[in-house]
């Protein structure tokens, strides 16, 4: 059976799409005026959109953000209140609901005021989001989408937010980096990442095993990059393969996803020799088929400091010594 005879349009690979759940945050004004935010989070990340739970109980040493712990479907979860994260003040009788996610190998749930709809967009049509927003959401914005009446519905970052209130160490970012791994050498490793903060956390793994990292943030620019280097492997009577020994792609990226830009690499003649390792917070079924579909060469859940580095010393191209 061929592939897209089974997997639905939103797996198929190269559509460079994916579905947002639209929430709102709504802001009581100084003039009493309420103002409607539109957000978005990418629905592979969400469990369930549920009402909050009535039994939420504090966690000592917590952040203020952080409303504390409750059970869900018979887990213990964080609940992070997105309105005080926001630092807005909430109507009265606001946040009646969670958006229960998974990813970075855990689950959270952030309270929101309403769930819209699902929507289904195109990687292409996410814009940077202009300053005054992103310095208002202290840039933990991945993009903005115009939609209806020329209103803009902003992507969060929750990778940028979790780390902020210091809950991305919870998450498997390794202190020490493991001695048992066989080394095979140092490599230059092309890193891309939309988020600021994911690019500095695999780049200190990286950099602290002594490779060399060169960052994009949308596969975009990670073409132009790898552009850039194969003509000056031409200019120079060199292979692509002198200047980047290994890839490794988040896949949420706007502009183009790291699932579009590895099927890109993989059907290139000179990009294709290098491996990619596609990186996400998603651990789920359908983003491992997704990665395999784009012939990815593996796929990682952040942020695993041995795993990483396994999968660096395990595909990334060794360079004969000079």
């Amino acid at each position: 059976m061929a592939k897209k005879d089974y997997l639905p349009k939103i797996l198929e690979t190269g559509a460079n799409e994916l579905e947002i759940i639209d929430f709102r945050m709504y802001e009581v004004l100084d003039n009493n005026d309420i103002y409607e935010w539109i957000l978005g989070v990418n629905v592979a990340k969400v469990r369930e959109v549920t009402r909050r739970p009535e039994n939420i109980v504090k966690s000592p040493g917590s952040p203020p953000e952080v409303e504390g712990i409750a059970k869900i479907r018979g887990e213990v979860v964080p609940i992070v209140n997105l309105a005080k994260w926001m630092k807005i003040k909430e109507p009265e009788g606001a946040g009646k609901y969670v958006i229960v996610m998974e990813f970075l190998r855990e689950i959270v749930g952030v309270i929101v005021h309403e769930a819209k709809r699902i929507r289904r967009i195109k990687w292409a049509d996410i814009k940077k989001p202009p300053p005054s927003i992103e310095e208002r959401l202290g840039g933990k914005i991945v993009g903005v989408i115009e939609i209806e009446d020329g209103n803009l519905l902003l992507l969060l970052d929750f990778e940028g937010i979790l780390d902020e209130l210091g809950m991305i160490k919870i998450f498997g970012v390794e202190e020490e980096l493991p001695e048992e791994i066989e080394r095979r050498g140092h490599f230059n490793v092309l890193v891309l990442d939309d988020s600021p903060v994911a690019r500095k956390i695999i780049r200190g793994i990286l950099e602290k095993d002594g490779h060399t990292v060169i960052e994009a943030s949308s596969g975009l620019e990670g073409l132009d990059i790898l552009n850039n280097f194969l003509q000056k492997a031409a200019s120079e009577g060199k292979d692509i393969t002198d200047y980047i020994q290994l890839i490794v792609s988040d896949i949420e990226m706007p502009g183009m996803d790291g699932l579009t830009f590895t099927r890109k690499i993989k059907e290139h003649p000179e990009f294709s020799k290098i491996p990619v390792i596609i990186n996400t917070s998603l651990s789920d079924k359908a983003t491992v088929d997704k990665a395999k579909f784009v012939n990815a060469d593996a796929h990682l859940v952040k942020f695993d400091a041995p795993d990483l580095l396994k999968l660096v010393h395990k595909y990334a191209i060794k360079k004969k010594e000079e």
